[in-house]
């Protein structure tokens, strides 16, 4: 049995998550370069300041507008002008293409091919988002077209690397360590090259 998924620390927020595609499809654009629950609370946090996440109605809105209230503290992202912007693009096409719901996205997809393709289409979207939210739709929503698994990468495994396999607090916490571990693989890779020029420098 598919378990929903967990990620704010805050149940409404994530009851928003959960019944709503153009919320999540908007949480998944934010999670970057902010922690996870951050970005996810985003969406919660446009709908309590507009009164809807209603993205026809977002994307009627004066952009700077929209921007501004983004920004307002708490701001939803570390980058809030950049990312209220990036929305405000996601609900624009949103509304031109799918009626303006993020469900329909995914709604009626056979095959994960034609999923990558309309997820790449969308602003924000890039190659590794678009696997992850494939496998998020797949593990927690068993929103399951056929290749689901090939199109989602690496996500699709059961190594709890991504938001697609947070269903509880244990969960959350071990996601949370893998990505620890991959930033400090990172840095370290990044040090290595100038720890052997310094040696070389002393002989």
């Amino acid at each position: 049995m598919t378990r929903t998924l967990y990620i704010t620390g805050v149940e409404s927020a994530d009851a928003l998550l959960n019944r709503d595609g153009t919320a999540l499809m908007i949480g998944m654009l934010l999670d970057q370069q902010v922690p996870m629950e951050w970005a996810f609370t985003g969406p919660y946090t446009i709908r309590k300041r507009l009164g809807h996440l209603n993205a026809k109605r977002i994307a009627t809105m004066d952009v700077d507008k929209f921007v501004a209230i983004c920004s307002e503290k708490p701001a939803i992202h570390r980058f809030p002008r950049s990312m209220a912007t990036r929305i405000h693009q996601l609900c624009v096409a949103l509304t031109e293409n799918y009626g303006g719901k993020g469900e329909n996205v995914w709604r009626d997809v056979d095959d994960a091919k034609e999923l990558m393709a309309r997820l790449r289409q969308l602003p924000g979207y890039g190659q590794e988002k678009a696997e992850i939210f494939i496998a998020l739709l797949g593990k927690r929503f068993d929103v399951r077209p056929k290749n689901w698994k090939k199109y989602a990468g690496v996500f699709s495994d059961a190594r709890p690397r991504s938001v697609a396999d947070i269903y509880s607090a244990a969960t959350l916490l071990k996601v949370r360590g893998f990505k620890q571990m991959q930033r400090a693989r990172d840095t370290d890779k990044q040090d290595r090259p100038l720890a052997r020029s310094k040696s070389r420098a002393k002989k």
